[in-house]
């Protein structure tokens, strides 16, 4: 049960901490002019707006997905990588975000209430600048991949649904840089599908998170088609679901949020102790998730003492920066 809590490193600047990484920012040099970010992907779980539990190798797992995206996907697009000191952390370009939330659907799907499903069972058929037609089946594949952009919510608001027009017309991006962007998300997200399929994975929907340097450059940052920045089904199954109306099978990461759901109101009350044979089934979800899209084996870092004591030891480089 080596997890990774959290990574409270005193000896490096400028802390930012989030729902799930730890991040420092590094002043500006003369090669990275826009200063550097380390991102550390702690184990943490997070829903209902609050942290639940860390599950082993999470962070390792998210950082590894996401790197073997990013070396696949170079052509397409740049990323913030600079570097990879440990299996949990990422040394990237800080970069100025774009205020849209990028999200690409290829199926009728999810269960939030700007999910394209959720708007479509309440008989919407525009939505998001695009129109859909009717008659089609809960998790049925869209006529073809869109984007589906919101706003991004600031100080406790609510993303927004957004089309492309309203995104020029309100000035959250020029007509040039939302042409960029959403050609480069599709392209991301085709490139995705592709390779998914080969490995047995439906690429369902994704969320990518662009960000502009000091050029000008249009760069992805944070993460890409990991297992929480997006949903896979497995190809074994689909049809059969889709034909019986029931969920296509799926990494199912969710056991733990449906568990504390179960037994209190998460936003309110205590969250109960978690048993640890649901977290070590987590953990074995985010493993095979690994495994599947990557086809690689997983092999976890075990040096040091701790997880802890060892992202320390492979950031010492960076202390007094």
């Amino acid at each position: 049960m080596r997890v990774l809590p959290e990574a409270r490193i005193p000896e490096l600047p400028n802390p930012y901490f989030g729902k799930v990484r730890d991040c420092y920012d590094l002043p500006p040099t003369a090669e990275v002019p826009e200063g550097r970010r380390i991102l550390i992907s702690s184990d943490r779980i997070s829903a209902f707006d609050r942290i639940l539990a860390a599950i082993p190798y999470k962070g390792q797992v998210l950082t590894q997905v996401a790197r073997w995206w990013f070396d696949r996907t170079g052509d397409i697009c740049g990323n913030h990588v600079l570097a990879y000191p440990d299996p949990n952390v990422v040394i990237g370009k800080r970069l100025t975000i774009l205020p849209v939330e990028i999200v690409v659907r290829g199926y009728l799907a999810g269960t939030t209430g700007t999910s394209v499903l959720t708007l479509y069972k309440k008989g919407q058929r525009q939505m998001y600048g695009h129109t859909l037609p009717d008659g089609l089946r809960d998790n049925e594949a869209l006529p073809q991949a869109i984007i589906t952009p919101t706003s991004k919510a600031f100080d406790g608001g609510h993303d927004e649904p957004l089309t492309a027009a309203e995104i020029v017309e309100q000035g959250l991006l020029s007509a040039a840089q939302w042409d960029e962007v959403s050609a480069k998300a599709l392209a991301l997200f085709a490139r995705g599908q592709k390779m998914a399929a080969e490995r047995g994975l439906i690429l369902v929907d994704t969320k990518y998170e662009f960000g502009v340097d000091l050029d000008g450059n249009i760069l992805i940052a944070d993460e890409i088609h990991t297992p929480d920045s997006s949903r896979y089904w497995l190809a074994d199954g689909y049809d059969a679901a889709l034909r019986d109306g029931t969920r296509p099978p799926s990494f199912d990461k969710d056991v733990i949020r449906a568990w504390v759901a179960a037994r209190c109101d998460p936003y309110k009350d205590a969250i109960p102790e978690i048993p640890r044979e649901m977290i070590e089934q987590t953990s074995r979800v985010y493993v095979q998730a690994f495994e599947a899209i990557t086809g690689e084996a997983f092999h976890p870092d075990l040096t040091g003492a701790t997880v802890l004591d060892r992202v320390r030891a492979n950031l010492a480089p960076y202390f007094g920066a």
